[in-house]
């Protein structure tokens, strides 16, 4: 059988644990890598959680500890084309070849009390893989929450936490305080912590989880900041260091504070924490890494002429600085917005949030099941834009969009992963990405 063959079958096989759904808890995953050895034992981490920005900090930690010359593995989700997205070494994507080899070794082992969902497969795949690789640091995303996700089976020499909003409240909680308890469940015992969170009832439980840990809590503007310099420009004043003439590598005013909290972990790391000695971090590694980090999907570029744009801001905050940068760089241009939102999102605000800017707006959705019905969307639309477009399909949507345009408007695509996933793979095929 061939490796392409071969494959398929073992993504589809993956894709087909969704029919678990989401099963928080750490007993399966942890039964699991104790039969593979415990990789996740083998190298050092950093965790990280929140509700938005998780993708690009870990990215620029990524970038920075690469740059100082360490080998270092991201584990991160969902993808937007292909699977092998997920994990990463030094920036390369597993092959395909690299996957089966995770996928059969996980096979392998016994399952415990029930057969894993696809999330906590794909966990010990990747930990499995950072072992196989001899990595020195692995950079971990949550996938949902943090005390009961997969991924919290690490022993971190810093945990990171972005911000907190409403999300995911069927497994997480109705309010922010329940939703901060979740994700403060990464804090480690005698393990530094940073945060770009801002409500005090949200700091209140993270200082809380924090002492119980004896684990030093550091705070976005409180013990470190970014002072803004021009576009993506800032000089950085942290815990110990001032890192000056500091550029971002991706786009818009909030990717400033996301420098900012990753820049804060590296100094942890730097000035390491009783159980993780120090590590070397140049500063011309610092400055590098944040210029060279990317992260498609996120405020990406794709053309020029017409302008387009994909954003997979899928809640309100995500939509909220997506409005945000609409308003301050795309001002004077027609707008076009391609966009389809899950059924667990409240669409209607982020439509409202979104349509003011827009000339128009071509309402699609994702294959996923959870995509919502354009139609369900179309009366809120209309309350906000008179040209309202339902397109089904997302790739039909955006070659709609690309052949009704002029070279001088801008198209954006926004409002799920998921849309923006289907959009890239559409400009991928046509070898424009």
């Amino acid at each position: 059988m061939s490796i392409s063959i071969e494959f398929d079958q073992c993504i589809s096989a993956l894709y087909g644990l969704h029919r678990f759904g989401i099963i928080l808890g750490l007993e399966t995953t942890k039964a699991i890598l104790n039969g593979l050895g415990n990789p996740q034992n083998r190298f050092a981490s950093v965790h990280i959680a929140g509700t938005n920005g998780k993708g690009s900090i870990a990215s620029y930690i990524c970038s920075i500890l690469r740059e100082s010359g360490f080998k270092v593995g991201l584990y991160t989700s969902p993808h937007l084309v292909r699977f092998n997205e997920r994990i990463k070494v030094n920036n390369r994507e597993i092959t395909d070849q690299e996957v089966l080899d995770a996928y059969k070794a996980v096979k392998r082992i016994g399952y415990g009390d029930r057969e894993p969902t696809f999330f906590e497969y794909t966990t010990a795949m990747a930990f499995y893989h950072f072992g196989q690789q001899n990595i020195d640091w692995a950079i971990i995303e949550t996938g949902m929450g943090g005390r009961m996700d997969s991924t919290n089976v690490v022993d971190p020499a810093v945990s990171v936490i972005s911000n907190i909003s409403l999300e995911h409240q069927k497994y997480l909680g109705d309010t922010l305080e329940q939703i901060a308890f979740e994700k403060g469940g990464i804090i480690k015992k005698d393990t530094a912590v940073v945060t770009g969170a801002v409500q005090e009832n949200v700091l209140s439980v993270f200082q809380r989880l924090a002492d119980e840990r004896s684990a030093p809590l550091y705070r976005l503007g409180k013990d470190f900041r970014a002072e803004p310099e021009g576009h993506n420009a800032f000089t950085y004043f942290g815990l110990h260091e001032t890192w000056p003439n500091l550029q971002t590598g991706l786009q818009g005013r909030h990717q400033v504070d996301n420098a900012a909290i990753a820049l804060s972990a590296c100094e942890i790391l730097q000035m390491g924490y009783k159980k993780q000695p120090p590590i070397a971090i140049p500063a011309n590694a610092v400055k590098d890494g944040l210029r060279k980090t990317k992260w498609p999907g996120r405020l990406e570029k794709i053309m020029d002429s017409p302008l387009v744009i994909l954003d997979g801001a899928h809640n309100l905050d995500a939509v909220r600085i997506l409005s945000q940068y609409i308003t301050e760089e795309l001002s004077g241009r027609r707008i076009t917005l391609v966009a389809g939102i899950l059924d667990d999102k409240s669409y209607e605000a982020m439509l409202q949030n979104l349509l003011p800017h827009c000339a128009r707006v071509i309402l699609t959705r994702s294959k996923i099941d959870r995509a919502i019905d354009p139609m369900i969307m179309k009366p809120v639309a209309e309350k906000y834009i008179s040209d309202v477009i339902i397109v089904d399909d997302v790739s039909e949507a955006v070659q709609y969009a690309l052949e009704t345009v002029s070279q001088d408007e801008a198209v954006c695509i926004s409002g799920s992963l998921y849309v923006v996933g289907e959009a890239r793979s559409f400009f991928e095929s046509r070898g424009m990405v």
